[in-house]
């Protein structure tokens, strides 16, 4: 892991750990004919998926909001090129994609037998993949961090920590309190129980999802990481570290995910 340096985090040290949790978010969620899933035209998710598909002979089909435009993005035209089949959704049904109704319309066009993967592709399986990162971190560590949108990440993360360590998460969405019960609606599905060692910090969204501002901006490009995800959560760290949130001598762990060229094996 490469160690963060910076002015004012006094005792406490910050370690980066590059993991990309699309990739074992899939792992357990693989082994089917036919998987269906949810995205933007610039989804990780997507991408992520249909290179799996073609790695591992799975039909794919990506349902993007909004309308097509041609040419096709980089994103959309990786995904095309690994097979996956494209489908659009205007916005008013996409907002509804969880509902029974669309889903059923979905089914009836793609066969009963499609497994559906949310949005963000956070499930039960996506947390058990998740959970598998904390075993594989062999120096010391008190606190993991990663970024929050749908909350797959941290509920796995969470589940699979070592007795005495904890889980902070930081949302990337504005009014994101609802998060905390799909964490442990999420921990639930997969293993029947909630844990006690995870919170999520609320306060370093910088307006909502894919907005920023101009400090975030200067902040993503200083440490080179996207500003989305990775960005919002590394400011937030180094932020609470500096106000003394964390004790003298707290050694965290920061997740940097997000690099959609790692394979997905199984």
């Amino acid at each position: 892991m490469e160690e963060l340096l910076g002015p004012g985090l006094g005792q406490v040290r910050v370690f980066l750990l590059h993991d990309d949790n699309k990739p074992r978010k899939l792992r357990h969620n693989l082994g089917h004919p036919r998987l269906l899933t949810f995205g933007g035209a610039y989804s990780n998710l997507i991408r992520a998926v249909a290179e799996a598909g073609a790695r591992h002979g799975i039909e794919t089909i990506g349902v993007i909001r909004g309308e097509e435009h041609l040419p096709l993005n980089p994103t959309l035209a990786r995904a095309a090129a690994c097979g996956m089949t494209l489908t659009y959704l205007d916005r008013a049904s996409y907002r509804l994609k969880h509902t029974e109704e669309v889903q059923a319309r979905l089914r009836a066009r793609w066969g009963d037998d499609v497994v559906i993967l949310p949005e963000g592709g956070s499930n039960a399986a996506a947390v058990r993949g998740c959970a598998e990162l904390p075993g594989e971190i062999e120096d010391d560590y008190d606190v993991i961090c990663c970024p929050v949108g749908t909350g797959g990440t941290l509920a796995g993360i969470s589940a699979g920590l070592p007795d005495g360590k904890r889980a902070l998460g930081f949302a990337v969405l504005k009014g994101a309190g609802f998060l905390e019960g799909e964490v442990a609606r999420l921990q639930r599905e997969a293993y029947g129980r909630t844990w006690p060692n995870w919170s999520i910090n609320l306060d370093y969204h910088f307006g909502g999802y894919a907005r920023s501002t101009p400090e975030l901006e200067r902040f993503a490009a200083e440490h080179g990481v996207e500003r989305i995800y990775v960005a919002k959560m590394l400011y937030g760290i180094l932020d609470l570290a500096r106000r003394g949130a964390f004790a003298p001598g707290t050694r965290v762990v920061a997740v940097v995910t997000g690099q959609p060229s790692t394979p997905v094996d199984v």
